[in-house]
């Protein structure tokens, strides 16, 4: 749907009650341990409509709509039909990018962009994605090249390559009639939602969540302090799971690739005309909270919000992180930017 008048009605602010919020991002949606399947809990508590979630087996165009709730006060308010399509967007390279889109009708996108060695199935990105379209916002949430259902090999690096991928998706929704609303990352990708911004300055509101800032920072910790020397000796370092068995290759190339990302340069591009909310966990054991500070220095146009005791994975502030989210997400649609 394109005109506005055509725009959805919401499913219901969450204001301050944190409870509610809680009990519909823990209750609603449980991630089994298949990681393209997931189980649904209906709530009883609360009439909202009730979303099916695609499943590996479906094809690239097949779309399920959602059941509607027969309750009285359901009756007394419109809500649109959500959809989940699969979606395949070629990116610069010739490879095929996989991504889901939540779709409420909304002429407004929220792109959702997942972090290193994660796909667009992690609990953020589906909880987010969840969230938004509860709100009547639509959201697509999609794998980085080489990650996930996505064509390509995983490189270690790529921090502007996937900056390259996530433009290759907004065209895309551009050239549908869409409005990037925002453009959201986690982890590595709130490096790659910034780099974008840098680089093209066509989206006005960018979500860094627990992005980091210093690029040469958490290599060693990762991989140990003799990875420097033996990339050099012999060109790549294959990274082993806890079976031993190889899980990725860090080549020296993809290693200097990451080193010569200059976070603080390519921030000092970003236009004041582009709202910025950094999110991180106060308790973050990946990358410290720190880094959130850093941005909060340089980017122009720049709002900080330390979520405390969240960790990397914002594992018991799921609730806390989408209520963050919709509220800076919710202040520009009313304001109508």
């Amino acid at each position: 749907m394109d005109s506005a008048s055509e725009l959805p009605i919401s499913f219901g602010g969450w204001g301050d009650d944190t409870s509610y919020m809680e009990q519909l991002v823990n209750n609603y949606y449980l991630v089994s341990s298949t990681p393209f399947i997931y189980e649904k809990f209906l709530l009883s508590t609360f009439p909202i409509p009730r979303v099916p979630f695609l499943s590996r087996k479906h094809s690239a165009r097949s779309n399920l709509r959602m059941s509607q709730p027969g309750s009285t006060h359901d009756a007394q308010k419109p809500v649109s039909v959500i959809q989940q399509q699969k979606v395949i967007i070629p990116n610069n390279h010739g490879e095929n990018l996989m991504g889901l889109l939540h779709e409420t009708g909304s002429e407004e996108i929220v792109i959702l962009c997942h972090g290193f060695r994660s796909t667009k199935e992690n609990n953020i990105m589906v909880n987010l994605a969840v969230a938004l379209e509860n709100e009547g916002i639509s959201a697509f949430r999609f794998d980085f090249a080489g990650n996930g259902e996505s064509e390509g090999s995983f490189q270690y690096g790529g921090y502007w390559r996937e900056a390259d991928d996530l433009h290759a998706v907004i065209q895309h929704f551009c050239g549908e009639k869409r409005v990037i609303h925002a453009i959201l990352g986690h982890s590595k990708g709130g490096g790659v939602v910034l780099l974008y911004a840098s680089k093209y300055h066509d989206v006005h509101m960018v979500l860094n969540v627990s992005g980091r800032y210093n690029l040469k920072i958490g290599i060693e910790e990762r991989f140990g302090k003799d990875f420097f020397k033996r990339i050099k000796k012999d060109g790549y370092v294959d990274v082993k799971n806890k079976t031993g068995s190889v899980d990725y290759r860090v080549t020296e190339e993809s290693l200097m690739d990451r080193l010569n990302t200059d976070m603080h340069e390519a921030c000092l591009k970003i236009e004041k005309d582009c709202r910025v909310l950094t999110i991180h966990g106060s308790a973050d054991e990946i990358i410290p909270v720190e880094d959130a500070i850093e941005f909060d220095k340089i980017i122009p146009n720049h709002q900080l919000h330390i979520i405390e005791g969240a960790d990397h994975g914002y594992s018991s502030h799921q609730a806390e992180l989408a209520k963050v989210v919709l509220n800076f997400v919710r202040t520009a649609l009313q304001e109508g930017k």
